[in-house]
Protein backbone atom coordinates (compact mmCIF):
# COMPACT_ATOMS: atom_id res chain seq x y z
CA UNK A 1 0.00 0.00 0.00
CA UNK A 2 1.28 3.35 -1.44
CA UNK A 3 1.19 6.00 2.15
CA UNK A 4 -0.12 9.56 1.15
CA UNK A 5 1.85 12.36 0.58
CA UNK A 6 2.82 13.98 4.13
CA UNK A 7 0.72 17.71 4.19
CA UNK A 8 3.07 20.23 4.24
CA UNK A 9 4.02 21.19 7.50
CA UNK A 10 2.76 24.57 9.91
CA UNK A 11 6.46 24.87 10.92
CA UNK A 12 7.03 25.95 7.29
CA UNK A 13 4.76 28.68 7.57
CA UNK A 14 6.52 31.52 9.64
CA UNK A 15 3.87 34.42 9.25
CA UNK A 16 0.37 34.33 8.61
CA UNK A 17 -1.52 37.16 7.40
CA UNK A 18 -5.06 37.18 7.43
CA UNK A 19 -7.82 40.20 6.64
CA UNK A 20 -5.05 42.76 7.00
CA UNK A 21 -6.16 46.43 6.68
CA UNK A 22 -4.46 49.78 7.05
CA UNK A 23 -5.82 53.13 7.74
CA UNK A 24 -3.97 56.26 7.71
CA UNK A 25 -6.97 58.57 9.36
CA UNK A 26 -9.73 58.27 6.53
CA UNK A 27 -7.80 56.74 3.94
CA UNK A 28 -7.21 53.12 2.98
CA UNK A 29 -3.84 51.74 1.86
CA UNK A 30 -4.59 48.16 2.59
CA UNK A 31 -7.58 46.07 2.60
CA UNK A 32 -8.06 42.80 3.24
CA UNK A 33 -4.47 40.82 2.37
CA UNK A 34 -4.04 37.35 2.94
CA UNK A 35 -0.50 35.56 2.65
CA UNK A 36 1.51 33.40 4.03
CA UNK A 37 5.28 33.49 4.65
CA UNK A 38 7.50 29.81 4.63
CA UNK A 39 10.39 29.43 6.96
CA UNK A 40 13.24 29.98 4.84
CA UNK A 41 12.53 31.55 1.59
CA UNK A 42 12.67 35.02 0.24
CA UNK A 43 9.51 36.41 -0.18
CA UNK A 44 9.32 39.28 -2.72
CA UNK A 45 6.53 41.95 -2.79
CA UNK A 46 6.50 44.10 -5.96
CA UNK A 47 4.00 46.41 -7.29
CA UNK A 48 3.58 50.18 -7.93
CA UNK A 49 4.18 53.47 -6.00
CA UNK A 50 1.16 53.60 -3.50
CA UNK A 51 0.68 50.10 -3.82
CA UNK A 52 0.43 49.36 0.11
CA UNK A 53 3.87 47.75 0.13
CA UNK A 54 5.52 49.60 2.75
CA UNK A 55 2.58 50.08 5.03
CA UNK A 56 2.73 46.01 4.53
CA UNK A 57 6.00 45.87 6.07
CA UNK A 58 5.49 48.88 8.97
CA UNK A 59 2.59 46.48 10.39
CA UNK A 60 4.76 43.15 10.92
CA UNK A 61 6.54 44.80 13.57
CA UNK A 62 4.18 46.90 14.49
CA UNK A 63 5.74 50.49 13.58
CA UNK A 64 2.41 51.55 13.11
CA UNK A 65 2.74 52.57 16.78
CA UNK A 66 5.21 54.88 15.92
CA UNK A 67 3.01 56.47 13.38
CA UNK A 68 0.48 58.97 13.96
CA UNK A 69 -3.45 57.89 12.75
CA UNK A 70 -2.27 54.62 11.65
CA UNK A 71 -4.48 51.66 12.39
CA UNK A 72 -4.38 48.32 11.92
CA UNK A 73 -7.14 45.67 11.35
CA UNK A 74 -6.78 41.75 10.93
CA UNK A 75 -4.69 38.99 12.47
CA UNK A 76 -0.63 39.04 11.80
CA UNK A 77 0.42 35.51 13.48
CA UNK A 78 4.53 35.11 13.36
CA UNK A 79 6.15 32.09 15.09
CA UNK A 80 2.59 30.64 16.40
CA UNK A 81 1.96 33.74 17.95
CA UNK A 82 -0.83 36.70 17.30
CA UNK A 83 1.58 39.57 16.94
CA UNK A 84 -0.81 42.35 18.75
CA UNK A 85 -1.11 40.44 21.97
CA UNK A 86 2.88 40.38 21.99
CA UNK A 87 3.86 42.88 25.24
CA UNK A 88 7.29 43.13 25.02
CA UNK A 89 7.96 45.01 21.76
CA UNK A 90 11.67 45.01 21.94
CA UNK A 91 11.76 41.18 22.39
CA UNK A 92 9.38 41.19 19.06
CA UNK A 93 11.61 43.67 17.05
CA UNK A 94 14.73 41.58 17.94
CA UNK A 95 13.00 38.68 15.90
CA UNK A 96 12.05 41.35 13.23
CA UNK A 97 14.98 43.00 12.04
CA UNK A 98 13.72 46.09 9.14
CA UNK A 99 16.07 47.68 6.37
CA UNK A 100 14.79 50.92 5.18
CA UNK A 101 15.48 52.29 1.85
CA UNK A 102 18.11 54.63 2.65
CA UNK A 103 20.31 53.97 5.08
CA UNK A 104 19.45 54.61 9.11
CA UNK A 105 23.25 55.51 10.24
CA UNK A 106 23.39 56.12 13.67
CA UNK A 107 25.95 58.58 15.34
CA UNK A 108 28.58 55.86 16.36
CA UNK A 109 31.26 53.81 15.37
CA UNK A 110 31.05 51.18 12.77
CA UNK A 111 31.83 48.94 15.80
CA UNK A 112 29.70 50.32 17.85
CA UNK A 113 26.70 50.67 15.14
CA UNK A 114 26.82 46.75 15.12
CA UNK A 115 27.48 46.23 18.98
CA UNK A 116 24.23 48.03 20.17
CA UNK A 117 21.93 45.32 19.98
CA UNK A 118 23.48 43.03 21.62
CA UNK A 119 24.38 46.00 24.60
CA UNK A 120 20.84 46.56 25.19
CA UNK A 121 20.65 42.70 25.29
CA UNK A 122 22.76 42.52 28.11
CA UNK A 123 25.74 41.47 26.73
CA UNK A 124 28.79 43.24 28.15
CA UNK A 125 31.23 40.69 27.31
CA UNK A 126 34.04 42.10 24.97
CA UNK A 127 35.10 38.82 23.30
CA UNK A 128 31.66 38.28 22.84
CA UNK A 129 30.86 41.97 21.36
CA UNK A 130 34.27 40.93 18.80
CA UNK A 131 32.62 38.10 17.41
CA UNK A 132 29.37 39.42 16.81
CA UNK A 133 30.62 42.54 15.16
CA UNK A 134 32.91 40.23 13.20
CA UNK A 135 30.43 37.63 12.20
CA UNK A 136 27.79 40.21 11.06
CA UNK A 137 30.11 42.56 9.37
CA UNK A 138 31.38 39.59 7.47
CA UNK A 139 27.86 38.37 6.64
CA UNK A 140 26.92 41.61 5.17
CA UNK A 141 29.91 41.65 3.04
CA UNK A 142 31.62 44.35 4.94
CA UNK A 143 34.34 42.89 6.69
CA UNK A 144 37.57 43.42 4.45
CA UNK A 145 36.70 47.24 3.68
CA UNK A 146 36.35 48.52 7.47
CA UNK A 147 38.01 46.19 9.76
CA UNK A 148 40.96 48.28 9.97
CA UNK A 149 38.64 51.34 10.52
CA UNK A 150 35.87 50.07 13.11
CA UNK A 151 36.49 52.97 15.46
CA UNK A 152 35.80 55.53 12.83
CA UNK A 153 31.94 56.76 12.37
CA UNK A 154 29.84 54.92 10.56
CA UNK A 155 28.31 57.88 8.92
CA UNK A 156 31.80 58.54 6.84
CA UNK A 157 31.35 55.45 4.80
CA UNK A 158 30.03 55.53 1.26
CA UNK A 159 26.16 54.99 0.62
CA UNK A 160 26.41 51.24 -0.40
CA UNK A 161 28.94 50.30 3.18
CA UNK A 162 26.31 52.45 5.11
CA UNK A 163 23.36 49.79 3.84
CA UNK A 164 25.21 47.29 4.32
CA UNK A 165 26.26 48.17 7.96
CA UNK A 166 22.53 48.82 8.31
CA UNK A 167 22.13 45.27 7.33
CA UNK A 168 24.76 44.31 9.73
CA UNK A 169 23.07 46.24 12.52
CA UNK A 170 19.73 44.32 11.54
CA UNK A 171 21.77 41.22 11.86
CA UNK A 172 23.32 41.66 15.11
CA UNK A 173 19.99 41.10 16.41
CA UNK A 174 19.53 37.32 15.29
CA UNK A 175 16.07 38.13 13.70
CA UNK A 176 14.41 35.82 12.36
CA UNK A 177 12.56 37.91 9.52
CA UNK A 178 14.70 40.42 8.12
CA UNK A 179 11.88 42.89 6.20
CA UNK A 180 13.78 44.79 3.27
CA UNK A 181 12.23 47.68 1.94
CA UNK A 182 13.48 48.63 -1.49
CA UNK A 183 16.82 48.33 -0.39
CA UNK A 184 18.88 49.65 -3.48
CA UNK A 185 17.56 52.53 -3.74
CA UNK A 186 20.37 54.57 -2.81
CA UNK A 187 22.49 52.14 -3.74
CA UNK A 188 25.18 51.97 -7.28
CA UNK A 189 24.47 48.37 -9.31
CA UNK A 190 27.64 47.05 -7.97
CA UNK A 191 26.62 47.14 -4.56
CA UNK A 192 23.01 46.32 -5.05
CA UNK A 193 24.67 42.58 -7.05
CA UNK A 194 26.80 41.96 -4.17
CA UNK A 195 24.10 42.39 -0.97
CA UNK A 196 22.26 40.34 -3.30
CA UNK A 197 24.13 37.50 -3.34
CA UNK A 198 24.38 38.11 0.71
CA UNK A 199 20.85 37.99 0.64
CA UNK A 200 20.92 34.57 -1.10
CA UNK A 201 23.62 33.16 1.53
CA UNK A 202 20.92 34.40 4.39
CA UNK A 203 18.16 32.48 3.07
CA UNK A 204 19.75 29.45 5.00
CA UNK A 205 19.27 31.09 8.19
CA UNK A 206 16.47 32.91 8.47
CA UNK A 207 13.17 34.46 5.98
CA UNK A 208 13.47 37.48 4.31
CA UNK A 209 10.90 39.91 2.93
CA UNK A 210 12.02 41.99 -0.11
CA UNK A 211 9.89 44.71 -1.32
CA UNK A 212 11.09 45.87 -4.11
CA UNK A 213 10.95 48.23 -7.10
CA UNK A 214 12.62 46.26 -9.42
CA UNK A 215 10.62 43.77 -11.01
CA UNK A 216 13.95 41.79 -12.17
CA UNK A 217 15.38 41.76 -8.73
CA UNK A 218 12.36 40.07 -7.58
CA UNK A 219 12.74 37.53 -10.35
CA UNK A 220 16.16 36.29 -9.15
CA UNK A 221 16.31 36.29 -5.60
CA UNK A 222 12.61 35.77 -4.67
CA UNK A 223 11.23 31.85 -3.83
CA UNK A 224 7.92 33.71 -4.48
CA UNK A 225 6.62 37.16 -4.88
CA UNK A 226 3.02 38.73 -4.08
CA UNK A 227 2.00 42.08 -6.46
CA UNK A 228 0.22 44.48 -4.54
CA UNK A 229 -2.27 47.41 -6.72
CA UNK A 230 -4.32 49.83 -5.61
CA UNK A 231 -4.12 48.58 -1.79
CA UNK A 232 -4.71 45.05 -2.50
CA UNK A 233 -2.67 41.85 -2.84
CA UNK A 234 -3.82 40.70 -6.73
CA UNK A 235 -1.55 37.75 -6.53
CA UNK A 236 0.60 35.40 -5.09
CA UNK A 237 2.58 32.55 -6.47
CA UNK A 238 5.80 31.21 -7.09
CA UNK A 239 8.11 33.60 -8.71
CA UNK A 240 8.86 31.96 -12.31
CA UNK A 241 5.38 31.08 -12.43
CA UNK A 242 3.99 34.58 -11.90
CA UNK A 243 6.67 36.17 -14.42
CA UNK A 244 5.70 33.49 -17.19
CA UNK A 245 2.07 33.37 -16.51
CA UNK A 246 0.32 35.23 -14.21
CA UNK A 247 -3.34 34.23 -13.76
CA UNK A 248 -4.44 38.24 -13.59
CA UNK A 249 -4.07 40.65 -16.64
CA UNK A 250 -3.15 43.26 -14.02
CA UNK A 251 0.06 41.63 -12.84
CA UNK A 252 0.66 40.18 -16.52
CA UNK A 253 0.37 44.37 -17.39
CA UNK A 254 2.60 45.41 -14.52
CA UNK A 255 5.51 42.83 -15.00
CA UNK A 256 5.46 43.85 -18.80
CA UNK A 257 6.02 47.40 -18.14
CA UNK A 258 2.32 48.85 -19.25
CA UNK A 259 2.13 50.83 -16.37
CA UNK A 260 4.03 51.70 -12.83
Amino acid sequence: MVSAPAPELAAETLLEVRGLTIRYGDKVALQGVDLEVRRNEIFGIIGPANAGKSSFLRSLNRMDEFVHGMRVEGSITFAGRDIGAVRNLYALRRMIGVVFPLPVGLPLTIYDNVALAPRLAGERRRAVLDEVVERCLRRAALWDEVKDRLKSLGSLLSGGQQQRLTIARALSQDPQLLLLDEFSIAVDPVTTMRIEEVLKDLKSEMTIILVTNLVQQARRLADRTAFFLGGACVETGETERLFRSAEDSRTVDYLEGRFG
